[in-house]
């Protein structure tokens, strides 16, 4: 299956000089989790243009497609058939055209040793994946109202994990 792409313009009233869309990739094997993922994005008034994959190889060829661009940041699950989420970690990270795009780990795991894992291999975030939808709204917004330079720097581990218990609405 070829990953999905959809405009996402929340409820952003058009105007004349609307941003351009931050190109959103989400890697996740849960259709369920895709289709809240998109949702909530919409509810966070930023104007995006997601892509979806269903696992980490498809990810990881969208990735190498030379005829799309690279997405401005990824969202990546950990757990996922065929390649997971660490894999296309380190992947992404040793290759000189995909190395610097921010990529923030979703995942239901908050286990301590997949948060060092991915911290270590450069990770930018590792968001546990909240419970509720209004909960991933948050969290969306939290991240896409960081100043984008912190996403494009290795954060100190006690900035590294997101999740809705420190994060406010």
């Amino acid at each position: 299956m070829n990953p999905k792409n959809n405009q996402i313009n929340g409820d952003q009233k058009p105007d004349k000089k609307s941003p351009e869309p931050i190109k959103v990739m989400l890697a996740d094997d849960d259709k369920d989790d895709q289709h809240l993922f998109e949702e909530a994005l919409k509810k966070t008034h930023v104007p995006t243009n997601l892509t979806t994959a269903d696992d980490g190889e498809q990810l990881m060829n969208h990735l190498h497609d030379d005829t799309v661009p690279n997405p401005d940041i990824i969202f990546l699950d950990i757990n996922m058939p065929v390649k997971n989420g660490s894999e296309c970690l380190e992947e992404i990270r040793a290759d000189e055209q995909l190395k610097d795009i921010p990529v923030v780990m979703y995942s239901t795991s908050s286990s301590d040793r997949d948060i060092s894992e991915t911290y270590t291999k450069g990770a930018n975030l590792y968001v546990i994946k909240p419970i509720s939808f209004t909960r991933i709204v948050v969290v969306l917004k939290h991240i896409f109202t960081l100043k984008w330079n912190r996403l494009f720097t290795k954060p100190e581990k006690k900035d590294f994990v997101v999740s809705d218990r420190n994060v406010r609405d």
